[in-house]
């Protein structure tokens, strides 16, 4: 059984996607987590690294502390309903050249210099703040034991070195991404859309209905790609633990996700 050991409420702070906004993380400090606390965490727009769940209740850009930012939609795809657009056809025939490696997550030189070569490239390219990430952060907030922690390992070729990582917490009714990222001289092949096929192709093997994307920020380059795999479903509001979360579906036009891509 789940162990509550604190409760975080972050001041508001600039916005990391829109920098205009102001936003706000509220923390639960947990361990013990089995697979169906955490699936009940996941439903109600939870994301988890290591032993930190978190979701925004950020106040947003109004002068009234009850105005409530809903910019981050928590995302989830219909597995057995999933079409793929054009696009994503054409980048699924990439995977014949890739190989998946899934296990628990690991922390090693070669993982750390990959994230460090891929979030330089984001701080380069995105503007993203610099990340100090070491052996034990990255142990901490990507290899931390769980019960559902996966590690789905990208080998291109005859490699024998991962040239993208997509890091995964599978409960047995979903399939939530934690995180991703690659080779940013691979950029081309979009490994990131391989990542999230690669995990639809996996939960209808396993029998899972949803797999979880995490937060689409539709005006964020970073994560606005998500809005083209479809059909989607997105949570509405910020269900307590006692109540019933209701998803609805996701309306943003695929042609107007593809133009955010």
């Amino acid at each position: 059984m789940a162990r509550l050991l604190q409760v975080l409420r972050e001041q508001p702070r600039a916005c990391s996607y829109l920098p205009e906004l102001r936003a706000s993380l509220t923390h639960r400090v947990l361990v013990d987590v089995s697979a169906a606390e955490h699936d009940a965490l996941l439903i109600r727009g939870w994301r988890r690294f290591g032993f930190d769940y978190f979701r925004p209740t950020c106040p947003g850009s109004e002068a009234s502390d009850d105005a409530c930012c809903e910019r981050c939609i928590p995302l989830r795809i219909a597995v057995n309903s999933f079409a793929p657009s054009k696009t994503q056809r054409r980048v699924a025939r990439t995977r014949a050249r890739l190989r998946v490696e899934v296990g628990p997550p690991r922390v090693d030189r070669t993982r750390l210099e990959l994230y460090r070569r891929w979030h330089a490239d984001r701080e380069a390219f995105r503007s993203w703040e610099s990340s100090e990430l070491d052996r034990q952060g990255y142990a901490t907030t990507f290899a931390f034991p769980h019960v559902a922690a996966r590690e789905f390992a990208y080998v291109l070729d005859d490699d024998t070195t991962p040239c993208a990582i997509g890091l995964y917490d599978e409960t047995g009714s979903t399939l939530s991404a934690v995180y991703f990222f690659y080779d940013p001289a691979l950029k081309a092949l979009s490994l990131g859309v391989i990542n999230v096929l690669h995990a639809i192709d996996r939960a209808k093997e396993l029998g899972i209905t949803h797999v979880y994307l995490g937060f689409l920020v539709e005006d964020c380059p970073s994560l606005a790609y998500k809005a083209g795999f479809r059909p989607a479903e997105r949570l509405v509001g910020r269900p307590d633990d006692d109540e019933a979360p209701l998803w609805t579906a996701y309306a943003k036009s695929r042609r107007e996700a593809d133009e955010l891509r």
